[in-house]
């Protein structure tokens, strides 16, 4: 990443009354590394949660988070993949996030350029948590790609900052 470029996520409320949230990462990976970590079950279990893919146009995406509520319950999201352009695009769209979009291209220097949107339903209240979330993800994932696992199922006080960083300039 160059000094002018962050790893912080934009939000817009669109037309439609959805919000879509943006980020944009480079990854020192090959495209096909983060192809991997996007879409294998293995790799998806070392920083989004455990995972069941059916790498299909069509096909089954769910993720199950670890992290539990006051009942012992974890989230749940069943999506379908809406669009499959290995190892470019992965879209899928379900319950809990909406449309998730994953593109990659080449950055030039052997790396990779990671696009990455969400777009969904979602009360202004939760936006800060939601782009907290992802970006906390996404730190996760450029773990996995250096040999890292993250630490899932607890609330991480590294994302309890970034969402009430977040939540301070979506209040300016």
């Amino acid at each position: 990443m160059t000094s002018t470029e962050s790893p912080d996520g934009v939000f817009e409320r669109l037309p439609d009354g959805n919000v879509q949230l943006r980020f944009s990462r480079r990854l020192g990976h090959p495209i096909e590394r983060v192809w991997e970590a996007l879409t294998s079950a293995g790799e998806l279990s070392g920083w989004w949660g455990d995972a069941d893919v059916d790498l299909v146009e069509g096909g089954e995406f769910v993720m199950r988070w670890r992290n539990t509520d006051e009942e012992g319950n974890s989230p749940v999201m069943h999506a379908r993949i809406t669009c499959l352009e290995p190892p470019r695009v992965l879209e899928t769209t379900g319950d809990l996030h909406g449309v998730l979009r994953w593109e990659l291209s080449p950055d030039g220097s052997g790396g990779t350029l990671l696009s990455f949107s969400s777009t969904l339903e979602l009360p202004d209240e939760h936006v800060a948590s939601a782009l907290a979330g992802w970006h906390w993800h996404l730190d996760a994932l450029a773990g996995v790609l250096e040999g890292r696992r993250a630490q899932l199922g607890t609330i991480d006080p590294a994302w309890e900052r970034l969402r009430d960083r977040y939540a301070s300039r979506i209040a300016t």
